[in-house]
């Protein structure tokens, strides 16, 4: 440190000083010795009286180096403590105007010193703790931009995709931010910036999880244009189908005639009104989703009764089912019937996603308390899947893409987390962990 430096050029100064003037008085009184021997050698009164007033000189000299070395000596002794950040020394005053204005300075020195020490070891502390209890991740960086520290916060989010995280935390550049999805449906926002450290820059990363309030914008938007849509649907069709229907049930008015073209095109209408009724009402059931109403049962069961409710539909198609299960019973407190509909939905997304025949395997890992199912299709490309569980997108021609945003709702309403992804080419896996 640079006050080290400094107090060895006072400690080289002071020791050339101290020598300088303990060899000035060991010349001055050999010198009045000398003179005294030769001026009264014949008076031994007199060389006497010599020799006492010269070591009289000798002791009141020491005396005067002792108070002019002391504040040296307070000021090493200072200098040490300070080294040593040790900053309660204090020193009494001595009685002595100079001396004490001395110690006085130094004693206000290290008054503030210890004030100041004090303040930076309560904002470290604050500082420390809002780092761990803050809801938004933090990652420090070191010189060498290594992570050097990580909250708790940051690293669970980081847990699950580190190596998706770390990519982004080095492309990202300092006074930047992006927004990352992940395989999964998690939404983030990363912003990057630095701060000095000890005249050096470090710099840090804030991750904040924006996927709830991306959902709740979502569904309300969702929300408030399915239920237009089907006020402003039911409105219309209800008395058209009405009027269609009366006519097709006003036999006088088919007996003149060959109106069948006329009958088989209200028929037509009429069912087309039906369907039309009915793909509005797949959406409305999306924003009135029933409470979750949980009971425990046995996820073994419930896997094995959707995949038997699939069997028909799957054998059409060469679709084969396997499975991964464990001995035991594997328990879950949840809605019955909308964790059914999951598995259904999800199952029926697998078995479009095959072109002709295939694999579909379920895993059910009691000790990770997940599922897995998997198959061998096509897979998901990077575009596609940061859009699958988005209100409306699908990739198939006559989708209406509420089947996977269903299953969002559901698992989303059940606290359960959940990714879809391909983990390999030709093959992709839907997860939900069934904590």
């Amino acid at each position: 440190m640079p006050y080290t430096a400094d107090w060895r050029n006072i400690k080289s100064h002071l020791m050339n000083l101290k020598t300088k003037y303990i060899l000035f008085l060991v010349l001055i009184h050999l010198l009045c010795l000398v003179l005294s021997y030769v001026v009264f050698r014949d008076n031994k009164l007199l060389f006497i009286l010599s020799e006492l007033l010269v070591l009289i000189s000798v002791l009141l000299s020491m005396s005067i180096y002792r108070q002019l070395i002391r504040p040296f000596v307070y000021l090493k002794e200072g200098v040490n403590a300070i080294k040593d950040r040790d900053f309660n020394v204090k020193f009494r005053p001595t009685g002595k105007p100079e001396m004490d204005e001395l110690i006085g300075v130094y004693n206000q020195m290290m008054d503030e010193l210890r004030i100041e020490r004090t303040k930076q070891e309560e904002q470290h502390f604050f500082l420390e703790k809002l780092i761990h209890t803050s809801p938004t991740g933090i990652v420090i960086l070191d010189y060498d931009h290594q992570i050097k520290q990580i909250n708790p916060k940051a690293a669970s989010l980081i847990g699950a995709e580190p190596d998706l995280f770390i990519r982004q935390f080095n492309d990202l550049k300092p006074g930047h931010s992006r927004v990352l999805k992940t395989p999964g449906l998690a939404t983030y926002k990363i912003q990057k910036s630095h701060f000095i450290d000890r005249g050096f820059s470090r710099v840090f990363i804030l991750i904040e999880e924006l996927t709830a309030e991306i959902f709740e914008a979502e569904k309300k938007v969702y929300d408030k244009v399915i239920r237009m849509m089907a006020h402003e649907v039911n409105n219309t069709i209800g008395p058209v189908n009405s009027i269609l229907s009366l006519t097709l049930d006003h036999r006088d008015l088919w007996k003149t005639g060959d109106k069948s073209a006329l009958k088989n095109a209200l028929q037509v209408a009429l069912e087309r009104n039906q369907n039309l009724n009915l793909f509005v009402r797949n959406f409305a059931d999306l924003v009135k989703l029933s409470p979750v109403n949980k009971q425990q049962f046995d996820v073994l069961v419930l896997l094995r009764s959707v995949a038997d409710f699939m069997q028909i539909p799957a054998e059409k198609k060469g679709v084969v089912f396997e499975f991964d299960f464990p001995a035991a019973p594997f328990y879950l407190s949840a809605d019955l019937q909308q964790m059914e509909q999951v598995l259904i939905n999800i199952l029926k997304n697998s078995m479009e996603a095959m072109d002709g025949a295939g694999v579909i395997s379920f895993l059910a890992d009691q000790k990770e308390r997940k599922l897995v199912i998997s198959d061998n299709g096509r897979g998901i490309s990077t575009q596609t899947g940061e859009q699958l569980f988005v209100p409306f997108f699908t990739t198939k021609k006559d989708g209406q893409g509420i089947g996977l945003t269903l299953v969002r709702e559901v698992l989303l309403n059940h606290g359960f987390e959940f990714s879809l992804s391909s983990p390999v080419p030709g093959r992709t896996d839907f997860v939900i962990f069934l904590h």
